[in-house]
């Protein structure tokens, strides 16, 4: 990405677009009782409230009744239907791990399989985005957090911890392209939640070989274990390696959240806040709900002359229905080089 000389004046970036993630699948609702939703219109009711804080986009799982994350697509198909009518101009954006946490003690958290979560591209009413990994890789989420952030909540307990401990993302070349594939052709875009640059490389290498046709809509998520640290060094790399056509938003865990959030807001990037990142005030004297994290990001951006994105301006900056129809036009409108034809050499312009 380009930064000019104006590119940190608010005047000169798009409004902030906030993603909010309320629906927590890795705590169990004894952890925040007050914001962790259980019923289905607790659910819907959590959209509404985020969504009159000023957060654009709904990162959104389902629970169960007893709590457990659910692996029930008819679940996602019902919960998708509320929000439909509850919060018509709110991007809605499944989390594409589903439900990871571990069934019973003791237990691994695992995803589902590859076919399971191929039928995401399948839900009804369908979703504005799906998140997609790239690259299996270690995702050990807890690896960053420190024992104050665990301290009298479920993933304290040794055995759910080690399960989070050792989860890792399946997200082989094979699965990337079929679900890229089946989400285009169903209307869904595809949200990468991207770890680290190399697997900005690899997805650049599928836009290449013509095997995805879309904008690219990036997070990057620096919670460690397997992820990018979160801190200013690594933040910037990955920035300059993304192409100035994409568009991206930072997300990091616990404590990290809030000050990586500042950093992207100054900056011109998008950001996402919500329980299933942090539960925590900076200072820890108490956990914070989703909507109060909402609502400390309008206050901050605004503090920084930058406005917050409406439903509708949201949806154009994030491209929402934008396919492309050949390799050529995919690298031209994301920013990227064009591929290089026979007999060409030295380095090639921007397309």
């Amino acid at each position: 990405m380009n930064f000019l000389d104006d590119s940190l004046f608010p005047e000169n970036q798009e409004d902030l677009v906030i993603t909010v993630a309320p629906y927590g699948p890795e705590w169990m609702p004894a952890d925040f009782p007050e914001d962790l939703p259980v019923t289905m219109d607790e659910h819907v009711q959590k959209a509404v409230d985020c969504w009159n804080a000023g957060a654009t986009v709904l990162h959104l799982h389902v629970r169960e009744l007893d709590g457990s994350g659910s692996k029930r697509l008819s679940m996602f198909n019902e919960f998708l239907g509320r929000l439909r009518e509850a919060v018509p101009d709110m991007i809605l954006q499944v989390g594409g791990s589903i439900s990871f946490a571990p069934e019973s003690e003791g237990e691994q958290a695992k995803w589902l399989s590859d076919d399971t979560r191929h039928m995401l591209a399948e839900l009804s009413p369908r979703p504005d985005q799906v998140t997609v990994a790239v690259n299996t890789s270690q995702f050990n989420i807890v690896e960053m957090m420190e024992p104050a952030d665990l301290k009298g909540v479920s993933l304290g307990d040794p055995a759910l911890y080690e399960a989070y401990r050792e989860m890792t993302v399946p997200a082989g070349p094979g699965w990337v392209e079929e679900h890229v594939k089946r989400l285009s052709a169903n209307g869904i875009q595809s949200h990468f939640q991207l770890a680290h640059i190399a697997q900005l490389d690899t997805l650049e290498r599928v836009m290449r070989q013509g095997k995805f046709y879309g904008p690219l809509i990036l997070t990057w998520v620096a919670i460690g274990g397997g992820f990018d640290a979160a801190n200013p060094y690594t933040m910037m790399n990955f920035i300059r390696q993304v192409p100035d056509g994409a568009v991206l938003t930072i997300e990091s865990s616990m404590r990290h959240v809030l000050p990586l959030n500042m950093m992207a807001i100054a900056m011109g990037l998008h950001v996402r806040c919500g329980n299933e990142d942090n539960l925590w005030t900076q200072d820890r004297s108490n956990k914070m709900s989703s909507v109060e994290q909402v609502e400390q990001l309008v206050r901050i951006s605004r503090e920084f002359g930058r406005e917050i994105a409406t439903g509708k301006e949201a949806k154009r900056i994030y491209r929402i229905g934008e396919f492309y129809q050949s390799t050529e036009e995919t690298l031209a409108k994301n920013g990227f080089a064009p591929n290089r034809q026979p007999g060409q050499k030295g380095f090639l312009l921007h397309a």
